[in-house]
């Protein structure tokens, strides 16, 4: 395989193979969180091509959220159990067929089946629980920078695709705009075939910053077992108040990022006279500051309590989320909001995920993560539904976005209350 020839390259230059395996992450989360993103731009579209209204619309893509972050447990499972490189490429190849043939769609239950149903699962089965089997699977040291590495990139996926396809969306179609997406689906699936790994021991390699290669888990001998193994952990860390602080404060994240302002936020800047384009361009600069300051979460993830972190991250997006609906929607305004709610879009991710790790222990922590993040989606898809029933019934998207920052301030007092240490019974189970 070309990636064993290119492992040995990287090894005469002593780099280790593990940041190639982070760099097609990085690339496939980044075209799968286009892919999330994408309907955002399309709503108005939609609304004017179909007549469906922004409750309709909503509905389906809070039906995407939803499965997304379900499938987060069972994707961590079937990953261990199958490998990540094939789960990889199931899950693009679902995707780009799910795009593909909502091109040709003209009814609202083809919406809900295609855009809800087929893209919720094919995104589900690697979802942000990709991010976290690759960072804890292949290095040791520098976790927390890598996680915050391929939490920026779907973020960035999500928001830095929207201006290109807002502006290909209003010259020729929202159709055209998706071939694009399915494009770079494309090209990332290309990647995986030719560089993705599942573990350091297929390479013969330790992980990242150890010396002893690890040898693969034992994995459940059927399918049943298999699809049990998920629900048996949630059983186990059900009964932990740890987990369940980490899962209702990323209910808060997912209802404050990608289902409010991922998905109604250029809507909302219409609303106000702003163009299409010109919001994107304003989601596009929230995913630049994310990606920076999302780099900058899992530096200092590694170094200080993260629990702290997460305070202010929440405390920072709720005062972002209250100042919006009392700006005047200007250029200016709009560009302070930008900056200061995309510095911590996902950077409430490496914490989380190293509080995770650090309580749960890591074999066990992308499926402990998977319940968590299913969490954050249940928030998303709550958000999505709020947002798009706020606007139908009042005409406005801002009770909405101060429920949200109220929510926000809220968690930001709940992950204080997540005690120091370690599950012992848990991690070592």
């Amino acid at each position: 395989m070309l990636s064993t020839m290119f492992a040995r390259r990287l090894a005469a230059r002593n780099v280790h193979y593990g940041w190639a395996v982070a760099g097609t992450t990085f690339l496939t989360m980044l075209v799968v969180a286009g892919a999330v993103g994408a309907p955002g731009v399309f709503i108005v579209p939609l609304q004017k091509e179909f007549g469906w209204s922004a409750a309709d619309i909503s509905g389906a893509l809070a039906i995407r959220f939803l499965l997304f972050g379900g499938m987060g447990p069972f994707a961590a499972a079937f990953m261990n159990h199958f490998g990540v490189r094939r789960m990889m490429l199931i899950s693009l190849s679902i995707v780009i067929g799910g795009l593909l043939l909502s091109l040709g769609m003209t009814q609202l239950w083809q919406l809900v089946l295609l855009w809800g149903v087929v893209i919720g699962v094919g995104t589900g089965l690697t979802a942000m629980v990709l991010g976290a089997t690759v960072a804890t699977r292949w290095f040791s040291e520098r976790r927390g920078l890598v996680m915050g590495l391929l939490s920026a990139s779907t973020a960035t996926g999500q928001l830095a695709f929207l201006p290109l396809l807002a502006s290909m969306t209003d010259s020729y179609g929202w159709r055209v705009a998706m071939l694009l997406v399915c494009g770079a689906i494309l090209v990332a699936a290309v990647a995986v075939m030719l560089l993705m790994r599942d573990r350091p021991s297929d390479l013969n390699l330790a992980p990242y910053g150890e010396q002893a290669i690890q040898p693969v888990p034992a994995q459940p001998a059927s399918l049943g077992a298999l699809l049990a193994t998920p629900l048996i952990v949630l059983r186990d860390v059900a009964k932990v108040p740890t987990f369940w602080i980490l899962f209702f404060s990323f209910y808060i994240c997912g209802a404050s990022t990608n289902g409010l302002i991922q998905t109604h936020f250029i809507s909302l800047c219409g609303d106000y006279g702003l163009a299409a384009v010109g919001a994107a361009s304003m989601l596009a600069m929230m995913g630049l500051f994310d990606f920076a300051g999302t780099l900058a979460s899992g530096w200092l993830s590694d170094r200080y309590d993260n629990r702290w972190l997460l305070f202010f991250y929440y405390g920072l997006r709720g005062l972002s989320l209250l100042y919006l609906p009392f700006s005047d929607f200007s250029i200016y305004s709009l560009s302070l909001f930008a900056i200061f709610y995309g510095l911590d879009w996902v950077a409430t991710v490496p914490p989380t995920v190293k509080l995770t790790a650090q309580r749960f222990g890591p074999e066990k922590a992308n499926i402990v993560f998977g319940w968590i993040f299913a969490g954050h989606q249940l928030g998303a898809a709550s958000a999505a539904l709020a947002g798009g029933l706020s606007r139908t019934a009042w005409q406005s998207y801002m009770p909405a976005f101060i429920a949200a920052g109220i929510l926000c301030l809220i968690g930001a007092a709940l992950v204080l209350l997540i005690n120091r240490g370690r599950t012992p019974s848990l991690a070592t189970a």
